[in-house]
């Protein structure tokens, strides 16, 4: 899989995405089974969008975010989504169509993310992204919270888009993200899963996985896009280093994989870990199962349990701390 995200490839116009794409897969054996480009649809159209095709693109990402004019302007979105953008990404890309949404943004009711959400199904998309704002300290955003809805309501806010994605036939496979049958993303399964990754470009982090030894070595390209640019050729990119032991990788396994409805894969943890996932977890497990919070047939949270995602990785974390499986 390839995913030219982060940041707005649709800024680079229908010449520069052709060009890096061409790029990206000469390196390449084969075409990728799925190769995805976001795109910002203030600043996508039609010539962008039919020059990601002919690339041999196969999914787009559109950051739609809310259509709701008040919010966009409050967290400093410019301009509205154009209709020359999601009309053709509709067109083009049908069955490989993802939209992003935000829940809980300023000045937004029941009724803007109801919009919000039946706007986006109105392109037919095969993926739903829904997210629940963050707001960080020292953001122009975290000195407007007045205008922000109560946490209570914004936990209301999303349970209730999600529910109207699952009534539209979107399945929540990971905290965030909705998909229809075959929809869901295989480069996101990845991070998920905590597979092999190599990323490219100023401030993009690889991991690369020992399953033998059940560690893991990242490697993170410095933010500093003059160094990136001014390398000599055939020198390598400025990287950071970091090792990542057996309880971090195991930590990491755990953190990613009980975001998604499948968990974090009891065959892969057993290669990677030689040791089970009950065996390991097997305290919190049972807790959380007589609650009612896991799924029957497999180690993974249940609809319900998801929205206890943190609760429950605490206790996790603390059982594993205290087992120390080095």
């Amino acid at each position: 899989t390839v995913y030219v995200g982060g940041g707005t490839p649709s800024m680079l116009g229908a010449g520069g995405i052709s060009r890096l794409l061409g790029g990206i897969l000469a390196l390449l054996p084969a075409p990728p089974l799925e190769l995805t480009v976001e795109a910002n649809p203030e600043s996508c159209g039609r010539d962008f969008l039919e020059a990601c095709r002919s690339a041999g693109v196969t999914r787009v990402s559109l950051g739609i975010q809310t259509f709701h004019a008040p919010s966009r302007r409050l967290v400093r979105r410019v301009g509205e989504p154009l209709p020359e953008g999601l009309a053709p990404a509709a067109e083009l890309f049908p069955g490989g169509l993802s939209v992003d949404l935000i829940s809980g943004l300023p000045l937004q009711d029941e009724a803007a993310l109801l919009r919000d959400i039946e706007g986006a199904l109105s392109l037919s998309p095969a993926h739903v992204s829904l997210y629940a704002l963050t707001v960080e300290e020292d953001t122009p955003l975290a000195d407007r919270r007045d205008s922000l809805p109560e946490p209570e309501e914004a936990d209301r806010l999303w349970i209730l888009g999600r529910d109207r994605l699952e009534a539209a036939g979107y399945a929540q496979y990971e905290v965030s993200n909705f998909a229809l049958p075959g929809g869901e993303s295989r480069h996101n399964m990845r991070y998920w899963r905590m597979e092999n990754w190599l990323a490219l470009g100023p401030a993009a982090s690889s991991t690369l996985i020992d399953d033998e030894t059940g560690t893991a070595r990242r490697y993170t390209v410095k933010a500093d896009t003059a160094s990136w640019l001014d390398r000599d050729a055939g020198e390598g990119p400025p990287l950071d280093t970091e090792a990542l032991d057996r309880l971090t990788l195991m930590k990491e396994t755990l953190l990613m994989g009980f975001r998604t409805g499948e968990g974090p894969g009891a065959a892969l943890f057993k290669r990677r870990f030689r040791r089970n996932l009950e065996e390991v977890l097997g305290r919190t497990l049972g807790r959380w199962r007589q609650r009612g919070l896991l799924r029957g047939d497999r180690p993974a949270l249940n609809r319900a349990g998801l929205l206890f995602l943190d609760r429950f990785l605490l206790d996790a974390f603390e059982e594993l701390e205290a087992l120390r499986p080095c």
